[in-house]
C-alpha cells in the first residue's frame, strides 16, 4: 500500500540548486533511510514531504486519511507548558481519555465522573496505551512531568519531541537525525522499539548501526541522481562499491572512446554522409560522458604534527562534583603515547565535564592534572564554530595563516586545505552562516585540526555529519599519529577508531575497558546477570547466572579461529594493496570488490565468534 509519492520535486536558493526532479515513493511497512552529503538538501526534502516547506517544481501526494508525524532537528514547544501538558496538548483521542481518567482519580468523590472515565478507558483499550507511553517517557529519561519546557536542555527538548511522535503512533514517521542527543542505552532501546513496532519510517540518520538494524531500504542522492538499495546498510555498502567500480570501468571505456573519436574529428572528414553526421552528433555525448567527474574527494591531510614527549597527561586522584552530582571520585590514569580512547556513559554522568577538566577549562575539587610540556590539545566541542556575521569560509581558515606546514617540508595554502575538506573553490567564498549544520561542523573540525594538535579531543564530532563525510573523517583519524580521545554515541564510529574505553557509570565511577564498543557490549552481555526467580513460596529472590564452560567442540573451534582470522587478514591486505597500486584490470574490478567484501564479512563473523567463545572461558 502506497502511503506517499514524491514526483519530480526540485529546490533552489537563488543560483544554488540543491536538487532537481527527485521522485520516489514510500509504502506501508517500509523503513527507509535517506543518505546524501551535507548541503545537498536532505532536511529540505524532509520538510517538503512533511508539508513544512514547498518545492519549486513537482508535488508530494499523500494517501487520504494517513497520519504523518515529523521529528525535526529543531523542536518548537510552548516554554510555559510542562512536559505533561505538552504531551497532552497533541491531537490524540486516547491521550485525552487517559487525562480524563487521571483527573477522575484525583477527585474520587465524584463517582459518576470516575465511572464514565473508567468505561472510556475500557472502551478504547487505553490501559495498554497508558503503560506504553509511560514506558517511552521512562526510557527517554522524561520522568519529571511537571518540569516546564522552558527549563529543559536542548537534548531534553529533542527527546520530548521523539517521545510525542512515538506515543502518537503515526502511520508514517519522518525522522531527522533521531539518535542525536540520545545516550547509547536510549539508542539501543529505540532500535528494539522500531524492530518490534509495525510503523513506516523515512529517516535521515548518520548512525550506521541504526541503519543496519532498523532500515530495510536505503535511498541515496548522489550527484543529483537517486539510487535505491532494497536492504540494510551492509547491503548498501556492498552494492554501492559494485556500482562505483562499474562506473569507473564505463568511465574508462568512455574516455578511451573519446580519445579515438577526437582523433577522427581532428581529421575533419569531408564526406558528410549520414553515417559520419551521426558519428559527429554522438561525439558531444561521448565527450560529456568521458569528462564526468565524480565529486567525491578523500581528505588526505598530512599535517606535520608536533612531537610528543615521553610525558603526555597524568591524572592523580581526581575529584569533581557539581552540587550532589559526583563526576569523579579519586580517578587515576597515566596516558601513554598514541592511545585512542573512547568515552561512553549515560547522559549526565560527566563525559563532557571530564574533557573540560582534562583541558584545564574546569577546576578539580581534589587531585592533580599534569600535562606534559610538548602536549598541544586540539579540542572540538559540542558548541561548534563561532559564526561571525559576514565571515566567509576561507576567512575562518586564514585566521590561522595563509599556508599550513605539511610533512617532508611541504606546505599547503588555506584554499587547498579547504578543498581537501570537501569545500570547492566556489564554496570557500560562501558566508559561514549560509552553510548547513553539517558543513559548519566540517569547517570547525578543519579549524581545529590545522592548529597542529598532537592530542586530539572530540566531543560528539559525528552529530550532523552525513555518512559520506563520516567515512572521510574516520579515514583521517585512523592515520592520526597522536593521542585521541572521543565522546560519541555513534557506535560504528567508536568501533572503527578507538582501542579502549572510559566507561562512566555515574556517581563518580569510571572504568577503563580494553576494547572498542562492540567488545564492551559483548563483555557486558556475557557477565552474570541478577535475575528474579520465584521460589515455591512465591517469594522473589535474586540469583546469579554463571558463565558456561567451553564444550570439547567449542575448544577445538576456538583453537582454529585465531589462525583463520590471521589468514583472512592476509588475503584482505593482498587485495587492498592491488586496489592501491592499480594492478587490477578494469574488467576484474567488480569481481575483486565482491571477493574483498566476502573476506571482510567472513573475518568479522569469525572475530565475533572468537570473542563470544573467549568470554565463556573461566578465569
Amino acid at each position: 500500500m502506497n502511503y506517499l509519492t514524491v514526483e519530480n520535486i526540485s529546490k533552489s536558493y537563488g543560483e544554488r540548486v540543491l536538487f532537481e526532479d527527485i521522485s520516489f515513493g514510500i509504502n506501508k511497512d517500509q523503513k527507509i533511510a535517506f543518505v546524501a552529503k551535507n548541503g545537498t538538501g536532505k532536511t529540505s526534502i524532509l520538510n517538503i514531504i512533511a508539508g513544512i516547506d514547498s518545492s519549486d517544481t513537482g508535488q508530494v501526494i499523500n494517501r487520504k486519511g494517513i497520519h504523518i508525524a515529523y521529528l525535526a532537528q529543531d523542536q518548537k514547544f510552548d516554554p510555559n507548558l510542562t512536559i505533561e501538558e505538552t504531551i497532552f496538548s497533541t491531537e490524540n483521542k486516547i491521550l485525552t481519555i487517559i487525562q480524563q481518567y487521571e483527573k477522575a482519580l484525583e477527585n474520587p468523590e465524584n463517582a459518576e465522573a470516575y465511572q464514565k472515565a473508567f468505561e472510556l478507558m475500557d472502551q478504547h483499550n487505553a490501559w495498554d496505551f497508558e503503560t506504553q507511553y509511560k514506558q517511552i517517557l521512562s526510557k527517554l529519561k522524561l520522568d519529571k512531568l511537571d518540569l516546564k519546557v522552558g527549563k529543559l536542555s536542548g537534548g531534553q527538548i529533542k527527546r520530548l519531541g521523539l517521545a510525542i511522535v512515538l506515543i502518537n503512533k503515526p502511520d508514517l514517521l519522518i525522522l531527522d537525525e533521531p539518535t542525536n542527543h540520545l545516550d547509547l542505552e536510549m539508542i539501543e532501546w529505540l532500535e528494539a522499539f522500531f524492530a518490534k513496532e509495525k510503523i513506516t519510517l523515512f529517516m535521515v540518520t548518520h548512525d550506521r548501526y541504526f541503519l543496519e538494524r532498523v532500515c530495510n531500504e536505503i535511498i541515496e542522492l548522489d550527484n543529483g541522481k537517486l539510487y535505491k538499495y532494497k536492504g540494510n546498510y551492509s547491503y548498501y555498502l556492498q552494492n554501492k562499491e559494485e556500482r562505483k567500480a562499474l562506473e569507473a570501468v564505463n568511465l574508462g571505456k568512455a574516455k578511451s572512446l573519446f580519445k579515438k573519436e577526437l582523433d577522427w574529428m581532428r581529421r575533419q572528414p569531408k564526406a558528410r554522409t549520414t553515417k559520419s553526421k551521426s558519428r559527429i552528433d554522438d561525439f558531444s555525448k561521448i565527450k560529456e560522458k568521458a569528462h564526468q567527474r565524480r565529486n567525491e574527494h578523500e581528505v588526505q591531510l598530512e599535517i606535520n604534527m608536533e612531537r610528543l614527549g615521553s610525558k603526555i597527561v597524568e591524572l592523580h586522584k581526581l575529584k569533581k562534583s557539581f552540587d550532589d552530582l559526583v563526576i569523579l571520585d579519586g580517578f587515576d590514569y597515566v596516558f601513554t603515547k598514541g592511545e585512542r580512547i573512547g568515552i561512553i556513559g549515560k547522559n549526565g554522568t560527566g563525559k563532557s565535564s571530564f574533557l573540560n577538566i582534562l583541558t584545564g577549562n574546569y577546576p578539580v575539587d581534589g587531585g592533580k592534572v599534569i600535562v606534559g610540556e610538548t602536549v598541544k590539545f586540539g579540542y572540538y566541542t559540542q558548541k561548534g564554530i563561532e559564526v561571525k556575521e559576514g565571515q566567509k569560509v576561507i576567512d575562518v581558515i586564514k585566521e590561522f595563516g595563509e599556508e599550513i606546514p605539511l610533512t617532508k617540508g611541504r606546505r599547503i595554502s588555506a584554499g587547498q586545505l579547504l578543498e581537501r575538506f570537501l569545500f570547492d573553490r566556489k564554496k570557500q567564498h560562501d558566508f559561514v552562516e549560509k552553510l548547513s549544520g553539517g558543513e559548519q561542523k566540517r569547517l570547525y573540525l578543519c579549524a581545529v585540526l590545522i592548529q597542529n594538535p598532537n592530542f586530539l579531543i572530540l566531543d560528539e564530532p559525528t552529530n550532523d555529519l552525513d555518512v559520506l563525510t563520516l567515512n572521510v573523517l574516520e579515514n583521517f583519524l585512523l592515520d592520526f599519529p597522536g593521542n585521541l580521545m572521543v565522546v560519541s554515541h555513534d557506535r560504528y564510529f567508536m568501533d572503527k577508531i578507538v582501542d579502549s574505553l572510559f566507561v562512566f557509570r555515574g556517581d563518580g565511577v569510571v572504568e577503563n575497558f580494553p576494547g572498542n564498543y562492540s567488545d564492551y557490549r559483548s563483555y557486558e552481555d556475557s557477565q552474570p546477570k541478577e535475575v528474579a526467580v520465584k521460589e515455591k513460596n512465591d517469594v522473589e529472590t535474586t540469583k546469579s547466572v554463571s558463565k558456561v564452560k567451553l564444550s570439547y567442540n567449542e575448544k577445538r573451534e576456538f583453537g582454529t579461529l585465531e589462525k583463520d582470522i590471521e589468514n583472512l587478514q592476509k588475503k584482505k591486505a593482498v587485495i587492498e594493496a592491488q586496489f592501491v597500486n592499480g594492478s587490477i584490470a578494469p574488467e576484474d574490478i567488480n569481481d575483486k570488490s565482491i571477493e574483498l567484501q566476502k573476506i571482510i564479512d567472513e573475518k568479522e563473523t569469525k572475530e565475533e565468534r572468537w570473542f563470544e567463545l573467549s568470554m565463556k572461558l573461566e578465569e
